[in-house]
């Protein structure tokens, strides 16, 4: 269980938090519902998301459910370096879209007495390790997953199945693209897929 710090703020303790799950599964609600915890105890709060991911606003950080937070969009984790300074509290969504970077900028503000909190895609598209998220909830203190429901069978979800024919790792995109779905479901749909694709071909 994460700690919310709303106590004495001298000595300061950084520490790293990572929310994880598929799409639909209420992390960004969950990054926010600390954030406010952390402005209601008057704590400095800043938050960033990658400067690419403009889907509900240009800088406010939404949720699916369109709760809001503002936020500063940066065109890189060396970013957060710079601005955030006399900062408390950092949060930080769509972590799996940051460089590489991101989990040594993490671990610097964290040692320098900066609660971090960071959301994001834990898997891709295939099922694969997303980005630098698998660092982040290596080092870090706390990790919770969330889940969405399962589309197709009503079970807890983890995947994120696309439902178009991309095949970029990075498709901007809310239920027109994806579907949560669980480990049973996202394996027959992308077996169904790739059998497709196989016959498509001459």
């Amino acid at each position: 269980m994460f700690l919310e710090h709303t106590g004495n703020r001298s000595p300061r303790k950084g520490w790293i938090e990572v929310i994880c799950g598929s799409m639909f599964s209420g992390k960004t609600e969950e990054l926010i519902r600390r954030l406010r915890r952390a402005e209601f105890a008057k704590q400095r709060v800043e938050i960033f998301k990658p400067g690419t991911d403009t889907r509900y606003h240009e800088t406010d950080v939404v949720s699916h459910d369109r709760n809001t937070i503002r936020s500063t969009p940066v065109p890189s984790s060396a970013n957060l370096l710079l601005l955030a300074s006399e900062i408390e509290v950092v949060g930080v969504d769509e972590a799996q879209f940051f460089d590489g970077g991101l989990p040594e900028v993490c671990g610097q503000l964290a040692a320098q007495g900066i609660r971090v909190i960071v959301a994001g895609l834990d898997t891709d598209f295939q099922g694969r390790p997303f980005g630098p998220m698998p660092q982040l909830m290596a080092m870090a203190e706390f990790v919770t997953k969330v889940h969405a429901i399962c589309m197709r069978c009503g079970d807890l979800a983890n995947h994120s199945h696309r439902t178009n024919a991309s095949k970029e790792l990075v498709v901007l995109g809310e239920t027109d693209s994806y579907e949560p779905l669980c480990r049973n479901c996202f394996n027959k749909a992308r077996a169904a897929r790739d059998e497709a694709l196989n016959t498509a071909r001459p």
